[in-house]
């Protein structure tokens, strides 16, 4: 059996995301900062049929999130998709002209070397697995095609990561490894169709069995 290992995992998108890759035969391995909540998370998934367990990891720390990955194979099995889909801190989130190069520091963290160290620790496994197996998903905001003068931070990373998506895709494609971006304007709605939580799972599981797009844009701003 395979895993799903969802980086930023919570209440609202990652638990229907488990839901619908656990409903498919899927292991799911949440990630989040805090322990006791993806272990109620866990706790509700495995009620309803799911195999999870939750994993405690600080995304801004390349150490930690490589380690909390290293656990989940060897608890739930190898991790065929990765999605890093943690929410940005509000302080990421400032006017462009009170931005510093200090306040920069954390999204680049967050938004950069996390998911760089997520990959890199993910893809032998996935190399292993054969072509057309492995998938790594990136969900992000809207600031990641069309920057916002309110929100630097997230803006500058979200664009940096949307640029290494990319190139992750261009270069792994040939091994039969998909990459995948799923831009989400404006907040995610339960009552939206498009934009529920369980709408948005249907996209990303469309991306992972399709593997045939990049980027997905959910609305706009």
């Amino acid at each position: 059996m395979t895993s799903i290992a969802i980086v930023g995992a919570g209440a609202g998108l990652g638990a229907a995301v488990a839901r619908k890759f656990g409903a498919q035969g899927f292991s799911v391995g949440l990630i989040s900062r805090n322990q006791s909540r993806v272990d109620a998370l866990a706790d509700q998934l495995v009620a309803d049929g799911v195999s999870a367990k939750g994993f405690v990891a600080d995304v801004r720390d390349p150490a930690s999130i490589a380690a909390a990955l290293e656990q989940v194979t060897e608890t739930l099995g190898p991790i065929e998709v990765l999605q890093y889909s943690p929410l940005p801190q509000k302080d990421f989130m400032r006017p462009v002209l009170e931005t510093t190069p200090a306040d920069m520091v954390g999204p680049v963290e967050f938004s950069i070397y996390g998911p760089i160290a997520a990959v890199h620790q993910v893809l032998p496994g996935m190399r292993f697995l054969g072509e057309n197996k492995g998938t790594i998903l990136f969900v992000n905001g809207g600031s990641a095609v069309k920057p916002g003068r309110t929100v630097t931070g997230t803006s500058i990373a979200f664009a940096g990561q949307a640029a290494y998506a990319q190139l992750l895709n261009e270069e792994l494609a040939g091994e039969g490894i998909q990459v995948s971006q799923l831009i989400i304007g404006g907040a995610i709605d339960g009552k939206d169709p498009k934009k529920s939580p369980e709408a948005l799972a249907e996209q990303l599981w469309s991306l992972h069995t399709e593997r045939d797009r990049f980027r997905v844009q959910v609305s706009t701003d």
